[in-house]
């Protein structure tokens, strides 16, 4: 075989060669060029959704704020810890609630400018009202079986009607979880009597919540029912830190994560 067809075939044998490489390249170059436009699009996605904040506005009496609390958190304060610690998200928590007040109290609140604009922007809307309307100061024990009961139960659910009504018509999608009665004065003489009351209350209570979409009505009447001095501060009416930690474990149960 002559030198020059030795030559030709190498030269074309080198340039096969360069060509497999230079395909080889472009294969490989567009492997590893598309495979990170899929990495940050995961992770900007992901770290969206991780920032997505949750808002809750707290609205109500004493329970609302925590009274009796050691720690000073109530149901509210664990209750915002324990859904920072599942979901991950950040939580923005308005508590309004006020000490000692009743439902036409809370009525007349939830007409201010500014706590429409709280519901409004509320993903999450917690109400504990009806306590003070329905034991007045301890006043409750002593005209339990009295007519006029009745009468302060239906001015009570007019009035929990109206609020309900409002925070629909400020916020059709904000979850509200209203929390119910129970008995701290269970283990006194008219302590059975009393429990009538307060179930019959929390009753009427449930019904009126039921009428309306996305309002839930969290009973906490069993969890105080067997042993309520092991959950009660010592005014022996607010709940201790165990006590809330029972109702906001109570709520936590209700939430989908």
């Amino acid at each position: 075989m002559n030198k020059n067809v030795i030559r030709s075939i190498t030269v074309i044998s080198v340039l096969f060669c360069l060509l497999w490489l230079i395909g080889l390249g472009f294969a490989v170059g567009e492997y590893y060029a598309g495979k990170p436009e899929k990495v940050p699009e995961t992770s900007t996605v992901s770290k969206v959704e991780n920032k997505k904040g949750l808002t809750i506005l707290a609205l109500g009496d004493s329970l609302t704020r925590g009274t009796g609390d050691e720690t000073g958190k109530g149901y509210v304060g664990v209750l915002m810890d324990e859904i920072k610690e599942k979901t991950k998200r950040p939580v923005q928590l308005t508590n309004l609630g006020i000490n000692g007040q009743r439902s036409d109290q809370l009525r007349k609140q939830i007409g201010e400018k500014e706590v429409q604009r709280q519901i409004q922007k509320a993903d999450m809307v917690l109400v504990t009202i009806g306590g003070n309307d329905l034991f007045r100061g301890g006043q409750g024990l002593v005209d339990f079986q009295a007519g006029n009961i009745a009468a302060i139960e239906k001015k009570y659910l007019d009035n929990l009607k109206f609020i309900f009504e409002q925070i629909r018509k400020s916020n059709s999608k904000a979850n509200v979880f209203f929390i119910g009665l129970y008995n701290p004065f269970i283990e006194l003489n008219q302590g059975k009597e009393m429990s009538k009351v307060v179930r019959h209350w929390n009753y009427d209570s449930a019904e009126v919540s039921a009428a309306f979409p996305k309002i839930v009505f969290v009973p906490t009447f069993d969890l105080f029912e067997l042993k309520v001095n092991d959950y009660l501060y010592s005014d022996k009416f607010h709940p201790n830190s165990k006590g809330y930690r029972l109702i906001a474990e109570r709520v936590a149960s209700l939430l989908t994560w």
